[in-house]
């Protein structure tokens, strides 16, 4: 049985969920719950408040499936950006920069804070991307692009040729690369 494209899943676990299928809602938490959580964390800077909002993000998905409108992007895409504004809700809530409806109201500093929010948020997208990649390619590419060492140093510790961790480096991000484009281009 071949497996379904992202987007027919993302029709089909919304269907489900609106069927009310409990079933669907642990799916779709086995599949985006790691996103959901390391987003709000990387965020909010603290565990409990990431799960507080991956409860509150799962439970909109599951109240109000029909929100997702498969023609603006992936399931996946919708709940980061569910996440996200949550996410950035409550830190200008808790950082006393709610959002009265005038943005000259906000202190100069929010422009500093919009930019540590998004830095924040593509980190967690990148972590979430590389964690997807194939075993060879996320290891080679923790060493060396997170790790800090060259494809020489990371071919060592990993015992193959230097030639095959330059190659899984190089195709490791060129995926990221090109994974981002996709979600930058929707």
């Amino acid at each position: 049985m071949a497996t379904p494209t992202p987007i027919r899943w993302d029709r089909q676990i919304q269907q489900r969920l609106a069927c009310g299928e409990e079933a669907a809602l642990g799916e779709l938490y086995d599949q985006f719950s790691p996103l959901v959580h390391g987003l709000a964390n990387r965020i909010l800077d603290s565990q409990e408040a990431a799960e507080q909002i991956t409860r509150e993000v799962f439970a909109q998905v599951w109240e109000h499936p029909e929100a997702y409108n498969p023609e603006r992007g992936t399931m996946r895409s919708w709940i980061g950006t569910l996440t996200h504004r949550r996410a950035v809700e409550r830190l200008r809530r808790h950082t006393g920069l709610a959002d009265d409806g005038e943005a000259s109201a906000l202190p100069a500093q929010s422009a500093g804070l919009e930019e540590e929010v998004l830095a924040a948020a593509t980190a967690a997208r990148v972590q979430y991307i590389v964690t997807s990649l194939p075993h060879a390619l996320r290891e080679t590419l923790t060493l060396t692009y997170f790790g800090g060492r060259t494809y020489r140093q990371a071919a060592r510790e990993l015992g193959i040729a230097e030639a095959t961790a330059k190659h899984r480096m190089r195709l490791g991000l060129q995926l990221l690369a090109t994974a981002l484009a996709t979600e930058h281009g929707r």
